[in-house]
This record gives C-alpha cells, structure tokens and sequence, in this order.
C-alpha cells in the first residue's frame, strides 16, 4: 500500500497514521517572528524532525566515533 493509498480509505487508524510517520519520517518546518509595533525583534526558524531512531540511523548513520553502545 503506497501513500496515496493510504489516503484514499475512509477508514484509516491512528495507529497506521503513527506507522506510516514513524516509518518514513516527517519534517515540520515553519518561522515564527516576534514583533512589537510593526517592529520585527526575535526571529525565530524552527524545523521538526519526527521519525523512528531506526528509520533516522538507516537513512543517516553516525560516525563510529559519536556512536555509545553502552547507552542504547
């Protein structure tokens, strides 16, 4: 089942919503700016990454030497 798929069935779960994220991965990109009387004072650009560690270490391995067995 593809993408579009998934989309086109009435009755899609959460759980396969979840899934399907989890699996491929998702970034949520956006720009919030601060301002006081038209004036522009922080700016801020935000980008989320929301994935399995599994699909994230496939797609992007570490370098050996950033890699702590003792803590996975």
């Amino acid at each position: 089942m593809d993408d579009l798929d998934l989309l086109k069935e009435e009755d899609v779960t959460l759980v396969e919503i979840l899934d399907r994220v989890l699996d491929k991965g998702v970034v949520i990109s956006g720009d919030v700016i601060l301002s006081v009387a038209d004036i522009d004072l922080v700016y801020l650009g935000l980008k989320i990454v929301l994935s399995s560690v599994e699909t994230l270490e496939a797609r992007h391995p570490l370098p050996t030497h950033l890699k702590n067995d003792h803590l996975l």
